[in-house]
């Protein structure tokens, strides 16, 4: 078996094992919320990032964590805060933040027993291989998080359909909102 195969097995084992109902209510969530802010670091954050760009694409008001333009956030605001680990100081620390100011936390993560799962009022398990290797996680033939990361984007992907769905935003619509300044 090639690398590509074993890679998408490894992909396909671990969102198998996913409950697609919590995608779902994850959509439900989002569309409840008056704005979307993102919290990730490293490749994690990356995905993040890429989850809030689709939103945008799909109408919704969505931030990045850290640059420049994030305004405060605030009751009725959600925050997505994905760590393979769910330890990632930073995350954590936004978390508790988003908490504090009476914001709604969906963590992401492939450890349950985390502070990050703790802190979430709503939680998306991934169990994908992270650098850590914890017990319950699907094995990987790749380096660190790499399957956790790559599961978190499809997961992401899948939650952008169910939204775009509810939402009856087709491909033209979202095409009309991406940049046009590339």
């Amino acid at each position: 078996m090639n690398k590509i195969e074993t890679i998408l097995r490894e992909i396909e084992s671990v969102l198998g094992k996913m409950d697609e109902a919590k995608w779902r209510e994850a959509a439900e969530i989002l569309l409840g919320g008056r704005r979307v802010f993102v919290v990730g670091e490293g490749r994690s954050g990356l995905m993040a990032k890429s989850f809030a760009m689709r939103l945008m694409h799909l109408g919704a008001e969505s931030y990045v964590v850290g640059e420049t333009i994030t305004p405060a956030i605030g009751e009725g605001d959600l925050l997505v805060a994905i760590s393979g680990s769910g330890t990632t100081k930073q995350v954590i620390w936004t978390a508790e933040k988003a908490k504090e100011k009476h914001a709604k936390v969906i963590g992401v993560t492939t450890n349950p027993e985390s502070p990050l799962a703790s802190l979430a009022s709503f939680l998306l398990h991934v169990p994908a291989a992270t650098k850590y290797r914890l017990e319950g996680e699907v094995k990987s033939i790749q380096p660190l998080g790499s399957l956790f990361d790559q599961c978190a984007h499809l997961l992401f992907d899948s939650i952008c359909l169910y939204y775009a769905e509810k939402k009856e935003i087709d491909n033209e619509k979202a095409f009309s909102k991406h940049s046009n300044l590339e």
